[in-house]
C-alpha cells in the first residue's frame, strides 16, 4: 500500500507533496531535517493524505496534486479552512 501525502510547513505556510509505503516514518524524515526540500521549512504535518494500491498510482496522484489542477485543488481547500 502506497500513500500520497501533503505536507503543511508551520514556517511558512507552503505545502510539499510525495508518496511513500510509510508515511509517518518519511514524516519524521522530513521533520528531522533528513530530506533537503524541506529541511529550511521545519516544523512540518501532514496535511492529508490518500491510499493506493501500487506504488505507480500514488506516482501518477502526487504527479496530479503538483499539476496546475491538483494546486488549484489545494488552493480551494485552502479557501474552505478559512
Amino acid at each position: 500500500m502506497f500513500s500520497v501525502y501533503i505536507l503543511l510547513s508551520e514556517k511558512d505556510k507552503r505545502t510539499y507533496i510525495g508518496y511513500s509505503h510509510d508515511v509517518n516514518q518519511r514524516l519524521q524524515q522530513h521533520n528531522s531535517g533528513q530530506v533537503r526540500a524541506t529541511e529550511h521549512r521545519l516544523p512540518l504535518h501532514v496535511l492529508f493524505t490518500e491510499e493506493f494500491e501500487t506504488e505507480r498510482e500514488a506516482r501518477s496522484r502526487e504527479l496530479w496534486w503538483k499539476s496546475s489542477s491538483g494546486r488549484n485543488a489545494l488552493k480551494r481547500y485552502f479557501k474552505e479552512r478559512e
